[in-house]
């Protein structure tokens, strides 16, 4: 089951959007003032969403047939 290719580029530009602000969250230095420990892993969501970016590229150049040519057997 193919996606649509609209559909695809929707999902690949969210999850760049969002590994950035996720980056952007994990790197701020933590608040020592705020009580309490901070509640979201934001290095891991991070790395999920880079996978999820990586996938859906992958999708992606496939569908517009800029991935490995077939084999040939």
């Amino acid at each position: 089951m193919d996606m649509d290719p609209a559909l695809n580029v929707i999902l690949l530009i969210a999850g760049v959007l969002f590994t950035v602000l996720a980056g952007w969250l994990g790197a701020r230095p933590p608040d020592l003032r705020r009580p309490g420990p901070r509640m979201v892993p934001w290095r891991f969501v991070m790395l999920l969403s880079a996978a999820f970016t990586a996938v859906m590229f992958s999708i992606l150049m496939h569908h517009y047939g800029l991935g490995q040519p077939p084999r040939q057997y």
